[in-house]
């Protein structure tokens, strides 16, 4: 699939680009800068095509999930109000996100005709004062009217962003303004909190798009919305998500804990420490990760237990449970990608890391673009195709991952990721003067940790080059220039040198495999993690005996050896490998494991967790 642009969400300078059909498109500018510069710059280069692993998985989203979207069950409710379920509106919203920023990328003709015709058809529904919800008006502002609104200002701002039509930043404002009538202390105006669940989270959620609408029209009423917002969580009654977390600083303790909506909230408070610089807000949201990290991530990088923040290391992670909400999946990763924007610090990327090949992917079937709501551990992944909220969150995050493995970082190009790619950019020589630079990118990986880097310039020039060395790598070595640069585990490479024209940069690293502990949770139990990705026993796989009544001796340590010809045709992926355990009864006995974010595509249950004795 072509791929040609990916282009930022916070780009503050004129840009233009070539459209589907040649003809320059004239993208809109921000008019508000953050106040509090990020070191790394959420700025999507002008090309990203990944063609590896994640590339397929990425096509493989548009394919099978936004070009075979329900169009009429996602507008429906607006259409025919009152819509069939409470959140019914948020669909839309959430479709438009992810075909606008997959469309920035591709370019892809028939998503354009179909986001188009979406975007068409949910502005037309807009009441004359900017209502844009699913419900009649006896029931306005009730249950979860706001949180609707919340996504289509997010779908409606990201169209915007990726075609320029101003009618989708008109129809914002108009939601926009409604919401600042209606809603803040003055008189006659109804307090946020009433208007939506989950002690008031769900309607205060709306917090992240509205600073994005202060960011793109300048208006100052939605930035004092924003701190309206921001007050009402300390109102009687209300979620006091910032002064818990300052005082607390656990999730769980958080109003009622549950996890989506607190994360909706800790993204936009995050986008308003960076407008206005109030430490609290970020220190709250600092905390809130640091928690999430240390007693409430499961290995897989998402979090929640029937949507909720359990208690400290409580990570069931079987069917029963309802883990890792894919909602939950894709907000957690928004929100590390805004706490590595402000810091840089690469323990936020980690997390990006850890859910994007693990928990994320996992979710929507690669063969089929069904998703799971809840995505276990243990037991199968329940893959469905008609509209829930997590069937339009996973295809969301999925859109980010050209986002993800490039970026200007401490105001240097950076590749995170060592997935095949070509990317186009810009960047600054030491002298000052401004340079299209080109990667090409060939890799082996995630099968093996080898990858050649071809950097194209149009003329020799002297930057720095920073490359990432994972946290989980070994041995990570860079060879450029004729000169071989090391780097330990979880650290920046820098490469600061002359560059000629056409450039040659090599990079091999170990990927180990590791055997992790089942924890308070699974005690006696194993998992096995390569390299960044879980990888998970498959029962079709290994149909010659039942994993789930099988007692391993634990293992110090596991060999793999690849396996990919025991894959049947039908599946998708080409990552498979034999580890060899002895079994509580000394025999001998091969399994056979597959990426967990692969498992279960074909109806077999996942085992990630292996009962293993002593």
């Amino acid at each position: 699939m072509r791929i040609q642009q990916f282009l930022a969400a916070f780009l503050f300078a004129a840009l233009v680009i070539p459209g589907a059909d040649g003809q320059s498109i004239a993208l809109p500018v921000q008019k508000i800068d953050y106040r509090v510069p990020g070191v790394y710059d959420i700025r999507f280069p002008q090309a990203n095509r990944l063609t590896g692993y994640l590339g397929m998985r990425y096509d493989q989203n548009l394919e099978n999930r936004l070009l075979k979207i329900d169009e009429k069950g996602i507008l429906e409710g607006f259409r025919l109000r009152p819509g069939k379920q409470p959140w019914i509106g948020e669909h839309a919203g959430k479709y438009l996100e992810a075909a606008a920023h997959t469309w920035m990328v591709t370019k892809d003709p028939e998503l354009k005709i179909r986001m188009d015709r979406i975007f068409n058809a949910l502005i037309q529904t807009q009441l004359p004062d900017g209502y844009l919800g699913t419900y009649l008006p006896r029931n306005y502002w009730t249950s979860w009217d706001v949180w609707v609104h919340k996504y289509d200002l997010v779908g409606l701002l990201a169209y915007y962003k990726a075609t320029g039509n101003t009618k989708a930043l008109d129809a914002a404002v108009k939601a926009g303004n409604l919401l600042v009538t209606q809603f803040g202390d003055g008189t006659g105006q109804k307090d946020i909190l009433k208007a939506g669940t989950h002690v008031g989270m769900a309607a205060t959620s709306v917090i992240d798009p509205m600073t994005d609408l202060y960011q793109w029209t300048g208006d100052r009423r939605y930035l004092d919305f924003c701190r309206y917002i921001v007050r009402a969580y300390d109102h009687a009654g209300g979620p006091a998500i910032i002064r818990t977390l300052l005082k607390e600083q656990q999730v769980n303790k958080v109003a009622n804990g549950k996890a989506y909506e607190m994360l909706s909230n800790l993204v936009g408070i995050v986008k308003l420490y960076r407008l206005t610089g109030e430490t609290s807000l970020l220190k709250a949201a600092q905390y809130a990760f640091d928690d999430i990290v240390s007693k409430r991530l499961f290995i897989t990088g998402t979090t929640s237990d029937h949507e909720h923040f359990m208690p400290d290391h409580v990570l069931k992670a079987d069917t029963a449970a309802h883990m890792g909400e894919g909602c939950v999946t894709t907000t957690w990763i928004q929100f590390s990608m805004q706490l590595f924007a402000i810091s840089g610090d690469l323990k936020y990327y980690n997390e990006i890391e850890r859910a994007v090949y693990n928990h994320l992917l996992a979710a929507e079937n690669p063969v089929t673009g069904c998703v799971s709501y809840y995505t276990p551990l243990m037991g199968e992944k329940p893959y469905r195709c008609h509209i829930t909220c997590c069937l339009s969150s996973i295809p969301r995050g999925i859109a980010l991952i050209p986002a993800l493995n490039y970026g200007n970082l401490h105001n240097r190009p950076t590749l995170l990721l060592y997935e095949a790619a070509t990317i186009k950019d810009q960047v600054r020589s030491s002298e000052g003067r401004m340079m299209p630079v080109t990667f090409l990118i060939s890799s082996e990986f995630p099968e093996r940790g080898r990858a050649t880097v071809k950097l194209i310039l149009p003329s020799a020039g002297r930057f720095a080059l920073q490359l990432r060395s994972p946290v989980w790598a070994k041995g990570f070595k860079v060879v450029a220039g004729g000169r071989t640069y090391t780097g330990r585990p979880d650290e920046l490479v820098t490469i600061d040198r002359q560059w000629s024209k056409e450039n040659t940069i090599s990079v091999s690293f170990d990927v180990p495999v590791q055997v992790l502990s089942g924890g308070n949770s699974y005690p006696g139990h194993v998992a096995i993690q390569r390299g960044p990705q879980v990888l998970s026993a498959d029962q079709s796989l290994n149909p010659s005996f039942v994993l789930a009544n099988t007692l391993f001796k634990a293992p110090p340590r596991v060999q793999l050896q690849p396996a990919g010809t025991v894959l049947p045709t039908e599946w998708v992926g080409r990552q498979a490998y034999t580890a060899t355990f002895a079994t509580a009864a000394n025999t001998i006995q091969p399994v056979v494991l597959v990426p967990y974010a692969e498992a279960g595509q074909t109806g077999g249950n996942v085992n990630v967790w292996l009962a293993a004795g002593n």
